[in-house]
């Protein structure tokens, strides 16, 4: 639900009339544009990615299209040589990633398997004869010994094949059938459900005497008015603040339910993809590695992504041609790596960075700092929102209400207030890259 900016006549830019008495201004289109490289992300979410919810819980779907990512691994061996049209033993077959998508050094089981299904594994075409089980065994060989989980897969061979060793992948390539035959088995393509939180954020304007109302300062005359544009900043940064950092969860216990919204950075390190990289002995090597991961279209990532990071590494970004992060070590020496720095739509300023798998736009976050000097959030747009709270003909998104001081006392007091929280869907199409020395 979009909000309408009132204001009287004459309102300067950064805040409303002084004058009107017990009004609710609704101002949410308008923060977002106050100082924007200040608070890129609440900015971004904003512009492009803001979506009402009638529910301070809010839940939400999530599908991952488990097509992308019928790749397997075949846990035990083809110990010897199969025969065109002749049948293997019962197979054991793992997945090296999760129902995430994200890569684990643990098992799971592929549950897309079908009979007539036609598969290549190491170079050689079979079809699925039938499917066993899904079952669990501890093997010693295998995982480190850890309890893992499989799907148990007959074979036929469409043609002739040597032993095939423990470790090598497949991937299903189709299907096929005879002609007059039955209908084929089906597998579910799960959706997941989550939930996210509406935090209520509250900023005062403290009380103002009637006096200091009407006395005339030096710099600026109008005290009142210097305040309120530096609080409603003030509350802008404490939103971009919990977005980034929030942690998720929803207190009872009180009277009054207490909602904390989720931050893109903690979120992601919990259920994301994580990358680590050192300022000094990093390569270009090793960031296309990490990106052919985060890119891997098991995880379903669009080929852009916004990338807030530190000054910092913001620094080390203007330095590539330099022996640091980033430097080619393929190739000729004359291979340079397309960096681009581009004015974006929202007053920030871009450094665009193409790779072999997507695209990365760097803008710097003004608070990665201290603790956070050393990070990076890569954060695909299409699965993150924005969600103010927005029901019944009323909007919570952020908004002012002047005079609430008490009736007897002379002077005057004012809140900005927001009640939003942040949506963040498919977290492995999220990266949080900590960089070293």
């Amino acid at each position: 639900m979009a909000n309408v900016w009132s204001r009287s006549t004459g309102v300067a830019p950064e805040g409303v009339s002084i004058n009107d008495t017990r009004r609710i201004y609704n101002f949410g289109e308008r923060v977002a544009e106050l100082a924007p490289q200040q608070s890129p992300f609440f900015v971004y979410l904003s512009k492009v990615a803001k979506e009402s919810t009638d529910d301070p819980v809010f839940k939400f779907l999530e599908q991952r299209h488990q097509w992308q990512r019928r790749n397997f691994v075949l846990k035990t061996a083809i110990g010897s040589s199969i025969a065109k049209g002749s049948d293997s033993a019962e197979l054991k077959m793992v997945c090296d990633y999760d129902k995430f998508g994200r890569k684990t050094a643990g098992t799971a089981a592929p549950q897309y398997f079908v009979v007539n299904q036609v598969i290549r594994l190491a170079g050689k075409a079979f079809k699925v004869k039938s499917i066993e089980n899904v079952g669990t065994g501890l093997d010693s060989t295998y995982n480190n010994g850890q309890v893992a989980t499989y799907s148990s897969v007959k074979l036929t061979a469409l043609e002739a094949s040597g032993a095939i060793a423990a470790g090598k992948e497949g991937q299903i390539i189709g299907s096929s059938w005879g002609e007059a035959t039955t209908d084929p088995d089906g597998w579910k393509d799960e959706l997941y459900t989550r939930e996210g939180y509406c935090q209520i954020f509250k900023t005062g304007i403290q009380l103002f005497s009637g006096t200091a109302l009407a006395t005339r300062y030096r710099g600026r005359p109008d005290e009142y008015r210097r305040v309120w544009s530096g609080k409603l900043m003030e509350h802008k940064m404490d939103i971009e603040h919990a977005m980034l950092f929030g942690v998720g969860a929803s207190d009872e216990t009180g009277s009054g339910p207490v909602r904390y919204s989720h931050g893109i950075v903690p979120y992601t390190l919990a259920h994301g993809k994580n990358f680590a990289f050192s300022y000094s002995g990093s390569t270009y090597d090793t960031f296309i590695d990490a990106m052919k991961e985060f890119f891997a279209p098991e995880s379903g990532n669009s080929g852009d992504k916004l990338v807030l990071a530190s000054r910092k590494i913001m620094a080390w970004l203007s330095k590539l041609g330099g022996d640091g992060f980033l430097k080619n070590t393929v190739g000729s020496s004359s291979y340079k790596l397309d960096v681009q720095n581009i004015q974006g739509a929202f007053g920030h300023q871009v450094t665009k960075v193409n790779t072999l798998f997507g695209n990365l736009h760097f803008v710097a976050e003004p608070l990665f700092r201290n603790q956070d000097d050393n990070l990076a959030i890569a954060i695909d747009l299409a699965n993150v929102k924005y969600r103010p709270l927005a029901g019944n003909g009323v909007s919570r998104d952020t908004h002012i209400i002047t005079n609430v001081q008490d009736n007897n006392m002379d002077g005057r007091k004012d809140i900005v207030m927001t009640e939003a929280g942040l949506e963040i869907s498919l977290p492995e199409t999220h990266a949080l890259m900590t960089f070293g020395a």
